[in-house]
């Protein structure tokens, strides 16, 4: 893809949300005297706020990028990344899980698991998630760095750098409130930078029909042409789709992963909490249309050339369409994404770093100072740290598959150590610790077993499905079979923190809120419906 030549106007647009972003930074920083301020927003924000920072702390580098390039590689079927990966998952945290977590007073997921389970089970968590959070803020700044280099030339290294620098510094100043407040912000710009070339694709393409029938091997529908089971023989088939994707990626990505809870604990109330999902899947219903609708257009429109680098398909496309000044808006969204997925990741990093392995463990019963310093200490730890592995990425020619081989290795096998741990009285802390541990390590092996060429898998995103499966089955066993027989907590132990024994408070949040999520899951299967 050839460097382009930007106008002033272009660049007057991109150093002015640079500007704001800083801004945004500062005028929060004055709020940070507390550690409940820096790391938890206060719980003082409305659920619309912690709605679409809810959504926008996915709409990163994983959402935008990651999914034009997954539909320019699978097509239509990318939709199942929304429609059945997404949204069941969402209504099932605010439903049942999220009223237990914000009741609990958890600060953390990990913390949480230390009040269901024990201390172990906190650390491999606490652990495992730092890991992740690294390595999936290596992807944002991947991301970033492609598109300073595509559109301004800069080298890799450079945007790499620069990029980490400015998310730095409005995450040091303002923490997660600061954070927030930027990815409305970055919501607002993706929505806009993107809805033009939405437009500019349907004309040329003739329309959505037409556009779809020029889709190659029924890559132009989601359920058309998949077999039930070929894991071996096609990219995608159903089983692998409704269990690996629906029931266990979606599940443990949407109701585990802290990242995302972290913006949900920010509500200032149990209902607010339960609500933050739910404006989240009622936005999440209509994203394809930003993020999966360009894939197939470029699919069509630029066949050639993408088979090595997914990843370039919507710098290309914006490269083709936009001219100054509308130029600098797209930009502006890719990065609003990129940073806002960046952002997202390093607040949840400090979060964890800071309650869950340093005051935990390392140094306990500091001031309050004490542990802010520390929390931004551990920003820039983490920002330095995701610059070395933003090369990773490179290795993939489609960062879906790389987001989601990741998932398959911490989030599959923890969304099982949750289902019996929320959800079940008699699993123990020793069958919660080896269960996640086993769970974890059998999906790292069923990767290598693919690496090498023992499971032979039709496409790189049909063994991260099956590796999910096996990692949450083998987590499901393990903790099954080891609290057997072991000891379980007593049930005042378990107060507020199991589904069957949840205070009032739980119960109350969710009044009103069964009948707009049912009204979300009727529209997911009608547009399951019309595009399969």
């Amino acid at each position: 893809m050839p460097t382009i030549r930007l106008n002033l106007c272009d660049y007057a647009v991109l150093f002015g949300y640079f500007g704001l972003i800083l801004a945004i930074g500062l005028r929060v920083r004055r709020r940070m005297v507390s550690s409940s301020e820096y790391f938890q927003a206060g719980r003082s924000m409305p659920a619309v706020i912690t709605g679409i920072a809810f959504v926008a702390a996915n709409s990163g580098a994983l959402e935008i990028m990651g999914m034009v390039s997954l539909s320019a590689k699978y097509g239509a079927r990318a939709s199942h990344f929304y429609w059945l990966g997404a949204i069941p998952a969402m209504l099932f945290l605010g439903l049942f899980m999220m009223p237990i977590y914000y009741v609990s007073k958890a600060r953390s997921v990990p913390e949480f698991l230390k009040l269901r389970y024990n201390e172990p089970t906190r650390a491999l968590n606490a652990l495992s998630f730092a890991i992740l959070m690294i390595l999936t803020s290596g992807i944002s700044l991947y991301a970033m760095a492609i598109i300073l280099h595509s559109f301004l030339g800069w080298k890799f290294a450079t945007s790499v750098v620069l990029a980490a620098v400015f998310v730095f510094i409005y995450v040091a100043l303002g923490g997660l409130t600061a954070t927030i407040y930027n990815e409305v912000l970055q919501f607002a710009l993706i929505v806009l930078g993107l809805a033009p070339l939405i437009w500019f694709l349907l004309r040329d393409a003739g329309g959505l029909a037409n556009l779809r029938a020029q889709m190659p091997n029924n890559l132009g529908h989601n359920w058309q042409g998949l077999h039930f089971f070929h894991p071996f023989g096609s990219q995608m088939d159903i089983f692998g789709l409704v269990f690996g994707l629906g029931a266990v990626l979606g599940c443990g990505y949407w109701c585990t992963d802290f990242l995302l809870i972290q913006r949900a604990l920010a509500a200032r109330s149990p209902r607010a909490a339960s609500q933050t999902p739910l404006v989240a899947a009622g936005i999440k219903l209509f994203f394809p249309a930003l993020v999966v609708l360009p894939g197939l257009a470029a699919m069509v429109l630029i066949p050639h050339g993408l088979a090595l680098r997914y990843d370039l398909a919507l710098p290309t496309l914006l490269t083709r369409y936009y001219g100054h000044g509308l130029l600098g808006l797209g930009i502006v969204a890719m990065l609003s994404s990129f940073m806002s997925g960046m952002a997202g990741n390093i607040t949840a990093f400090n979060t964890v770093w800071t309650y869950d392995i340093y005051q935990a463990y390392l140094v306990k019963a500091k001031p309050d100072q004490h542990y802010i310093r520390m929390g931004r200490a551990a920003t820039l730890f983490a920002t330095f740290i995701s610059i070395g592995t933003a090369y990773i990425a490179l290795r993939f020619n489609s960062l879906m598959d790389y987001v989601q081989l990741l998932f398959s290795f911490f989030n599959a096998p923890l969304f099982a150590t949750f289902l019996l741990g929320m959800f079940t009285t008699w699993a123990t802390p020793q069958g919660g610790f080896w269960g996640l541990l086993a769970g974890t390590v059998a999906s790292l092996l069923h990767h290598l077993a693919y690496s090498i060429g023992l499971l032979p898998y039709g496409s790189d995103m049909s063994a991260n499905f099956y590796g999910a499966i096996f990692g949450c089955t083998v987590c499901l066993i393990v903790t099954i079979g080891v609290s057997a027989f072991t000891q379980r907590k007593s049930a005042a132990d378990l107060e507020g923190i199991v589904y069957s024994r949840h205070n009032s408070d739980a119960s109350q949040a969710l009044s009103g809120l069964w009948t707009i999520a049912a009204v979300i899951a009727l529209i997911c299967l009608a547009l399951n419906i019309w595009w399969r």
